[in-house]
């Protein structure tokens, strides 16, 4: 099974991996604030930091 990096950055398909969920609950999830919301690098590559991942991955069990 992947690890979860301590820090760096996540391609979409990499954060789905780690969160089981559809790309259309994620995008949601992001609109209502609920996720951690992307950064982009580039007009065509957008990434999430892995510390904001595992931090929300971490508040879910809470």
């Amino acid at each position: 099974m992947p690890v979860l990096p301590e820090t760096g950055f996540l391609r979409q398909p990499q954060v789905l991996v780690f969160v089981p969920i559809s790309k259309s609950t994620l995008w949601r999830r992001i609109q209502a604030k609920s996720f951690p919301g992307p950064v982009k690098l580039s007009a065509r590559v957008t990434v999430w930091r892995a510390e904001d991942v595992r931090r929300w991955i971490s508040e879910q069990g809470q």
